[in-house]
């Protein structure tokens, strides 16, 4: 099979004057490279794309591929993670994760906790705080917590996202309206154990394939898992595999969301345990990191002894099954 390969380079966008912040969620060679030849590995060939300029130029030309592997993460607004989707959608060529709608809904945490309250999974009560006057009539009670309503990789989060009074959640709520350009999601704080699931497959056939809890080395952390937090997770933090009861727990609601989510191939359910330890939705990533090292989804993976290639074999051969191509 002839994959092309769509991602955005980090190292590009630096070059283009973009900040270390900017590019955080984009992948570095390490990650491009290790793909690639991993795809190349279970026998594909492969053909490196790049973004969605270099896409549309490729496609303009004539190019054509069997199928898109696209980790793009594109660049402004709330459709920025679904215009690879949406290019690939006009000239009908099958490719790998979620189609352009749920791209979409996903990188907006406000609009994906409304669908998620519909469908009677657990998800802390919210507010979205489009202006600062929003943030002073906010009505739920302290303590809070609040994050940009579209960023990934813990992008806006830090030791000032929990709240504990109205004046700082005015102030809080300013800096991120004016650092971001986009609404501002409030929730009430989840004082519980903070899990991540990994999910393979789309619709029936989507499965659990490992989970993992966020633990801090150091008792005197925030606790926050923060953008920086991210960066340096080997010295502050450690990954565990939950006791089997939580772990069925945790499985239910996250594939609950997957599914009512429409979500497809593979990705990560974050979740909270609330204060009576109900594991609570807290967002969704249809795109996740793909570091075979340093990105969640292959860490605990490898903790359910799913090595690097096979998860991305896993990936593949649910966007195969799904769109009916073969080897």
């Amino acid at each position: 099979m002839i994959i092309g390969f769509t991602y955005d380079l980090k190292d590009d966008y630096l070059a283009e004057g973009f900040s270390e912040l900017e590019v955080a969620e984009f992948d570095t060679t390490e990650t491009i490279f290790s793909i690639r030849d991993t795809l190349e590995n279970l026998g594909h060939s492969v053909i490196l794309v790049g973004n969605a300029k270099a896409l549309l130029k490729r496609l303009a030309a004539g190019e054509r591929w069997d199928l898109v592997f696209n980790i793009c993460e594109g660049v402004k607004g709330f459709g920025r993670e679904a215009q690879i989707p949406a290019i690939l959608d006009v000239f009908e060529l099958p490719y790998v994760f979620s189609d352009p709608l749920v791209m979409s809904l996903t990188l907006h945490k406000g609009f994906t906790k409304r669908i998620i309250r519909d469908l009677g999974i657990p998800t802390a009560p919210f507010e979205i705080v489009q202006h600062v006057a929003d943030a002073e009539s906010v009505e739920l009670p302290f303590p809070l917590f609040v994050k940009p309503v579209a960023e990934g990789t813990g992008k806006g989060i830090g030791h000032d996202s929990k709240i504990s009074d109205k004046a700082e959640l005015i102030k809080v709520c300013r800096r991120l309206l004016s650092n971001f350009s986009q609404p501002v999601l409030v929730e009430t704080f989840l004082p519980g154990r903070e899990i991540t699931v990994g999910i393979v497959g789309t619709g029936d056939s989507s499965r659990v394939i490992g989970m993992m809890e966020v633990l801090w080395k150091n008792s005197g952390i925030s606790g926050i898992y923060s953008y920086h937090s991210k960066a340096n997770y080997q010295g502050l933090i450690e990954y565990q595999v939950p006791e089997s009861e939580l772990y069925q727990r945790c499985a239910e609601v996250a594939l609950a969301s997957w599914k009512g989510l429409g979500c497809r191939d593979g990705g990560r359910i974050d979740l909270r345990l609330d204060a009576a330890g109900v594991p609570n939705f807290l967002e969704v990533n249809p795109l996740a990191g793909l570091n075979p090292v340093h990105s969640d989804l292959p860490i605990l993976a490898g903790k359910a002894g799913i090595e690097f290639k096979e998860l991305i074999d896993m990936i593949l051969q649910s966007a195969m099954e799904r769109v009916g191509a073969h080897k």
